[in-house]
């Protein structure tokens, strides 16, 4: 898979230049995100939680957690706990400051946390959730593996990912909107010209469906699952561990 990165510096990693996008955008990524994606990102999240309750997790850790809109949507599964890990500090300051505001702290809290090596001990969670995460990964292998270290045996992942629409004119009018319309909405609120470009060359690299299945197998993930959303435009994959 090519190496995408948010500012294609040489002498950053990728892991730093997608931590330092997100500590740009921080901000204005809750208001940008719903708008740019017309609120079906909030539906495909609800979709995903569905499909985790015959699992009844305790223990959650929502990784790449943003501003935290997935650890709380995940409160409909009634768990204890809920750890959101993310490696843009402002964007969990953000979260932070959220889950205050609703009175949340002992439901939900942040840590910062890099995915390929998550500080949490194995066998930790019952779930895990990612959404629009994995395609930031350095190395993802090396995360989903590590992802599935601190996961429970008998525990589920769920990951939502941007995909790539097949059908016309779907496919055509994703392309336009993702190339031409999202990059300039993107540039004018959040000031970052890169994020905003960034996110469809990296959906462009990133493997999907039936791709992204085999290296979710490779890594020793069990009964693995992809349901499309909305016309291709995203998927969620559905896994556990053994």
């Amino acid at each position: 898979m090519p190496q995408v990165t948010p500012y294609q510096k040489t002498d950053a990693t990728k892991k730093e230049q997608v931590a330092e996008m997100f500590d740009n955008i921080a901000h204005k990524y809750d208001f940008l995100n719903h708008i740019l994606s017309m609120g079906i990102d909030i539906l495909w999240r609800k979709k995903a939680i569905q499909l985790l309750k015959p699992y009844k997790p305790k223990q959650i850790l929502d990784i790449a957690t943003g501003t935290g809109d997935f650890a709380l949507e995940a409160l409909a599964l009634n768990p204890d706990k809920i750890i959101g890990a993310d490696i843009s500090r402002d964007m969990l300051a953000v979260g932070v400051e959220k889950i205050k505001k609703k009175g949340l702290q002992d439901k939900i809290s942040f840590q910062y946390g890099d995915s390929e090596n998550l500080p949490f001990e194995t066998d930790s969670f019952d779930a895990i959730i990612v959404s629009f995460g994995v395609r930031n990964f350095e190395d993802l292998e090396k995360g989903l593996s590590d992802m599935r270290r601190v996961l429970k045996p008998k525990g589920a992942v769920a990951i939502i990912e941007f995909s790539k629409p097949k059908s016309f004119p779907i496919k055509q009018l994703y392309s336009f909107y993702f190339k031409n319309i999202l990059p300039g909405i993107g540039k004018l609120i959040s000031k970052d010209a890169r994020a905003y470009t960034y996110l469809p060359e990296s959906v462009e690299a990133f493997p999907h469906g039936v791709d992204f299945v085999k290296i979710m197998d490779k890594v020793g993930y069990t009964n693995v699952k992809a349901y499309p959303l909305t016309f291709g435009i995203a998927s969620i994959y559905l896994a556990e561990k053994d």
